[in-house]
């Protein structure tokens, strides 16, 4: 079985045990979250897919970590014009484990 949520703006297909990146939850690590945004979900012969979301359709999932991807150099520069900028940047991200999805 297998699902696509959406959140943080972005759309994952997930499966029970699965541990994906998305964008940054404000919870701590160990506590258990729910995304209700379900699209669609798939088993071995059937496809629910809802308008826009399936209704009843749940992905439980736990939070590992929450952390920070690697850095990114944003450099700007315009030719013959001594104009130059360095900025970095780190996207934060919160890491979960899939544990169950109902549908």
């Amino acid at each position: 079985m297998y699902a696509i949520i959406e959140t943080g703006g972005k759309q994952y297909k997930v499966q029970v045990g699965d541990s994906i990146r998305i964008e940054k939850l404000n919870v701590a690590p160990g506590e258990s979250v729910v995304f209700d945004n379900v699209l669609v979900v798939g088993q071995e012969d059937s496809l629910t897919v809802g308008s826009p979301y399936v209704k009843g359709a749940a992905v439980k999932a736990d939070v590992v970590d929450n952390g920070k991807g690697k850095k990114i150099i944003v450099y700007k520069y315009k030719s013959k014009k001594t104009y130059h900028k360095k900025n970095g940047h780190r996207q934060p991200f919160t890491k979960v484990a899939i544990t169950a999805i109902e549908a």
